[in-house]
């Protein structure tokens, strides 16, 4: 039982490390202004085509990028989902037995 708890510890900082190498990016505007963040929801960094910002007013720009910011946490959201179910099915798919399947 300890061994598989010592799995679970190990797999969980795998997914972690894949998470913190992989990024994904949120935009808005038509990609004028775009959030790159990690699978672990850190953003990184922040791009508003200068063009855009000289035009652009102030409550146009933070809701364009909340809208941004929202997209790439989500983007990140399903990609540490598609990881998790990836190693959950690895470690359980064989202990369907266990469970009536």
């Amino acid at each position: 039982m300890f061994d598989k708890l010592f799995e679970v510890q190990q797999k969980a900082g795998e997914v972690k490390q894949r998470l913190d190498a992989l990024t994904v990016t949120g935009t808005a505007e038509g990609g004028k202004i775009s959030v790159t963040a990690t699978g672990n929801k850190i953003i990184q960094s922040v791009n508003i085509d200068p063009e855009f910002f000289k035009e652009a007013d102030k409550e146009e720009l933070e809701e364009l990028l909340v809208i941004a910011i929202n997209k790439a946490m989500e983007q990140a959201d399903n990609v540490s989902q598609s990881e998790m179910a990836a190693v959950t099915k690895d470690m359980f798919g064989g202990m369907g037995g266990m469970f009536g399947k």
